[in-house]
């Protein structure tokens, strides 16, 4: 099939779009992290944001390669796009929502076109950012878990707290309200995901 007159070419310019949003919008939930005293958690968002630009340069770089030297490239597409203002908690429970439907249902969905279309190489790179975006969702619902209950820095049992700042480190139950080595606020604290968080 020519790739022009492919699905897949609507699907890409789709992949695209979107990752940008989702980048966009995770520098957003940053900020507003940041402005709340949760570096980590703001830490951690930014580098959901160059995973997600990462993804829509490889979008953008499928439909640079296959389009025509004599194509002017433009690509309509309609999509809707979720604008809401939210507080924090809630930014990451919709932002786990939204990776685990591109995990579990878009982006297999444009893999299986692609492929059927003769794009195997395409179909393989949505299959592949799929499961990064698996582990996006697993890690916002996390986080967006532990930050409803005010649980990010308290656990059942002890282990090793780490200032994100200086290094230091502690076990116990609880993280520090301040860091005692450096004296920085308790959202420097690493968040430490459990063993089986997946």
């Amino acid at each position: 099939m020519e790739f022009k007159d492919s699905v897949t070419r609507q699907n890409l310019a789709r992949a695209f779009a979107a990752e940008c949003q989702d980048g966009a919008k995770y520098q957003f939930i940053a900020k507003d992290a940041k402005q709340n005293q949760l570096n980590y958690i703001s830490t951690i968002l930014k580098m959901l944001a160059k995973n997600e630009m990462a993804h829509a340069k490889m979008f953008y770089q499928h439909m640079i390669d296959n389009l025509p030297q004599s194509s002017n490239g433009n690509v309509n597409i309609e999509a809707g796009f979720p604008f809401k203002q939210s507080e924090i908690a809630s930014s990451l429970f919709t932002a786990a929502e939204i990776e685990q439907s591109e995990a579990e249902n878009i982006y297999p969905a444009f893999a299986k076109i692609a492929k059927d279309e003769g794009f195997a190489d395409i179909a393989k790179t949505f299959l592949q950012v799929a499961e990064v975006e698996k582990v996006h969702s697993q890690k916002l619902s996390f986080l967006a878990e532990r930050y409803k209950k005010k649980s990010l820095y308290k656990c059942q049992s002890a282990i090793e707290f780490e200032c994100s700042n200086c290094g230091y480190r502690e076990t116990k139950k609880d993280a520090w309200k301040t860091c005692p080595l450096c004296q920085y606020p308790q959202g420097y604290v690493i968040i430490d995901f459990p063993q089986d968080w997946r």
